[in-house]
């Protein structure tokens, strides 16, 4: 049974004890408060204090609330305080209570930027988090915070310590396409696919002459219909790389691939061609390379638009402490909990239902 989040959670220091000592909410009816105003579509400290007012007597089902629901001003105290960290640790704790185990999972890697957690006239910049998505399981595995003087390439093998990956493909774009992280990727067990451009110019040069000129050693085509287009995806590998400049460097690298994408958008008639390339670890299955560069594209399409959209993470002013970071997590239990839940409809519907119906939402959260 998956470990419950209430429960894993509730491990966490609370930061609190160490500032002061005494206090009247604990913890986990803060956290539950939070994540239960999330899964509702709540985003704001301030409604999910009336929210909690409002519906007192569900959460008195769970926890004493012996105090009442607490205010904003305490919601927003605790997680400004509350080390992300810790929060990661037992977030990545619980999430792989969730997980079933699929041999070649494509778990994408990449970077979103929280907009309005920047503060122009104090020069801070926006905070940007790298997040891992696991294709077929639909689960943020875990984020990381890229520091201010760092950058995604820093972040990206911490963040691949904290997850279990082993007999997985990572992918990741072109600006995380670099020698270390796919060392890193080999050492947790994994396989790679990593996109190739201009910033790797001369390999990215000689993997496109080494198309013109060689016998590819597996080719799949895929077709796809839906979002008002169709498109057609041609994957080519090559597993000889004897002239491709600098693979020598890459760790356990196996083949080259190019993707050519045609696509046709029947609102306006218009076609589109594009042509990329990447490098992998795996063996020339053109069919598996194919399918698993499509799945790249779910932490865009079901993570970071999801929590655009529909949590309005990049409309939060969550900036004091750690907040900005600590919501985004609020965020991905939420999302978790929706996507491993037995509800119907899109999440939009579903979380309204949770915030009208308690039923909907028990069954969203997994509390019965």
């Amino acid at each position: 049974m998956p470990i419950s989040f209430l429960t894993t959670f509730g491990k966490m220091k609370d930061p609190r004890r160490i500032q002061r000592g005494n206090f009247k909410y604990p913890l986990e009816e803060i956290l539950f408060v939070a994540i239960s105003s999330s899964i509702c579509g709540i985003s704001d400290w301030d409604e999910m204090e009336m929210f909690g007012k409002d519906q007192i007597n569900w959460f008195g089902k769970y926890f004493d609330f012996k105090y009442g629901i607490p205010s904003h001003d305490t919601i927003s105290r605790l997680f400004n305080l509350l080390d992300p960290n810790e929060f990661c640790k037992y977030f990545v704790e619980w999430v792989d209570s969730l997980r079933t185990f699929v041999n070649k999972e494509v778990i994408s890697v990449d970077g979103k930027t929280v907009k309005s957690s920047a503060e122009k006239s104090k020069g801070i910049k926006a905070l940007h988090f790298v997040s891992a998505y696991a294709a077929e399981n639909q689960l943020v595995l875990c984020q990381e915070a890229v520091n201010e003087k760092s950058n995604e390439i820093t972040a990206v093998p911490k963040l691949l310590d904290m997850i279990v990956c082993k007999g997985a493909i990572i992918t990741v774009d072109a600006l995380n396409t670099q020698t270390e992280i796919a060392k890193k990727v080999i050492e947790k067990e994994a396989d790679y696919i990593f996109a190739l451009k201009g910033n790797h110019k001369f390999m990215h040069q000689s993997v496109i002459e080494a198309f013109e000129k060689q016998t590819v050693d597996s080719i799949n085509i895929k077709d796809d219909l839906g979002h008002g287009r169709v498109e057609k995806r041609i994957c080519s590998v090559i597993s000889n790389l004897q002239f491709v400049d600098g693979a020598q460097n890459w760790d356990s690298i196996q083949t080259i691939i190019k993707i050519e994408s045609e696509r046709y958008h029947k609102a306006n008639g218009k076609n589109e061609t594009e042509t990329r390339y990447y490098i992998s670890s795996l063996q020339p299955d053109a069919e598996l390379i194919n399918k698993s560069i499509r799945q790249h594209w779910s932490i865009e399409n079901k993570l970071h638009w999801m929590l655009d959209v529909s949590f309005k993470e990049d409309a939060s002013r969550k900036r004091k402490g750690y907040s900005t970071q600590n919501y985004s997590m609020i965020c991905k239990v939420a999302l978790n909990l929706i996507k491993q839940g037995n509800g119907k409809g899109s999440y939009k519907k579903q979380k309204f239902k949770a915030l009208l119906n308690h039923t909907e939402r028990e069954l969203l959260m997994g509390l019965f």
